[in-house]
């Protein structure tokens, strides 16, 4: 290390310091952050006086109540640079901007565009933009966008593969064209990833490092965290559930597709099953109503895909061991099938399974999307590239979900 990097170095952890106490405890006093970083008076005016003028923090007022002079007392300015989130899924896309406070503002949602390829792209940069208007944020704070896709980033070309849920991906440079789109840098994610990633930051399994997430919704996939880190595999393909061999035929062309496992749990192969069995069509959600009026047929078919996901759950714990299993997704979370999976685990695995539903339910990519997009932004705006220098984050707010005109 050269002698004049030193100065800065500890400068810049300095900085983290301080702005992680105002981050997590603002409003919060000068005398506040030195007991709680250590750091003198003087390098805390000094580091408030550059974040005010840089507009990180403003004042906001004086503290009250105690013997002796007020003494003022700093906050962030949340809106000073922001971050998309974005959940594409294959029958809805969200969008919303997190803050610097992290606050996680109300959402914009609408089907997604069943041409795929570009024409999601497009869309995707519409929602971020609507987003941005709707908390009223100038667009021009967006500092970067991260994206949750139903499948495998391919993060050396761009392009999603394993994706059957949105078309034209496979082929297409998606990072590229929403950075041409958005002009902010693009993290693109698989969605069950940080639906994980969202979970340990304040959903039901906070705080909980060895875990898995399962999301049963138009797809099945998982994210999984192995001591408080994701399990990404080589080629980022970890968690692909619905490849699981069992199900249906394995070797069969539509499950190198789409999966074998997932022929027989996602939407299309649930619809399926219960028209098998009934000669009638109905969608998911009326297939859990006609069960709830003691429709035989729904009876069978939720049986039967407890059992496929509860062998899924006992093939992960039995590679990973999580401390907590945690189904989400618009069929995962649904309670007549969390009871049935819940019954069944001690009938395919000799430990007790801890199994949780998601608390953050929709919202839960969407939450650990501004996980990554705001850890990376800290770390942009405040760590100057110090290894170390870090800034943690508190615990987010999240606003009230709010549906596009569709």
């Amino acid at each position: 290390m050269a002698v004049n990097e030193a100065p800065r170095i500890s400068r810049q952890f300095s900085l983290c310091m301080v702005m992680e106490a105002i981050v997590h405890c603002g409003p919060i006093s000068r005398a506040s952050i030195a007991k709680q970083t250590g750091l003198s008076k003087q390098t805390i005016s000094e580091i408030a006086r550059q974040l005010e003028e840089d507009g990180w923090i403003r004042e906001t007022g004086r503290t009250q109540g105690h013997v002796g002079r007020s003494a003022v007392t700093y906050e962030i300015v949340p809106d000073a640079a922001c971050i998309a989130t974005v959940d594409l899924g294959g029958t809805k896309v969200r969008a919303a901007i997190a803050d610097l406070s992290c606050q996680v503002l109300a959402e914009v949602t609408e089907p997604t565009d069943a041409r795929g390829g570009v024409h999601v792209i497009s869309q995707i940069a519409r929602l971020c933009r609507e987003a941005a208007a709707h908390n009223n944020i100038p667009y021009e704070r967006l500092r970067m966008a991260v994206v949750g896709v139903p499948g495998v980033p391919d993060q050396e070309r761009g392009r999603i593969v394993m994706s059957p849920n949105v078309t034209g991906f496979e082929t297409l440079d998606v990072r590229a064209a929403l950075a041409a789109e958005l002009g902010v840098e693009i993290v693109l994610e698989n969605d069950v990833n940080l639906a994980a990633i969202g979970e340990h930051w304040i959903g039901s399994v906070a705080g909980v490092d060895d875990l898995a997430y399962i999301a049963i919704g138009t797809g099945i996939g998982a994210g999984l965290m192995v001591g408080g880190d994701l399990v990404r595999g080589f080629g980022n393909a970890a968690g692909e559930l619905g490849f699981l061999p069992f199900g249906t035929d394995p070797f069969e062309a539509e499950s190198l597709k789409v999966g074998a496992l997932e022929r027989v749990t996602g939407t299309v192969g649930i619809r399926r099953r219960y028209r098998e069995l009934s000669g009638h069509e109905l969608d998911v959600p009326g297939i859990f109503d006609a069960l709830g009026a003691g429709d035989v047929h729904a009876r069978q078919v939720l049986d039967e895909t407890a059992r496929y996901v509860a062998r899924a759950v006992a093939a992960i714990c039995a590679i990973t061991n999580p401390g907590k299993v945690v189904l989400g997704g618009s069929i995962g979370s649904r309670r007549e099938l969390v009871e049935r999976v819940r019954d069944l685990l001690p009938l395919c695995f000799p430990s007790p399974v801890e199994l949780d539903v998601s608390e953050l339910g929709s919202r839960v990519a969407i939450v650990g999307g501004a996980a990554v997009g705001l850890t990376h932004l800290h770390s942009t705006l405040f760590a100057g590239g110090v290894p170390g220098a870090e800034i943690s984050l508190p615990p987010a707010k999240v606003v009230k979900l709010v549906e596009a005109a569709q």
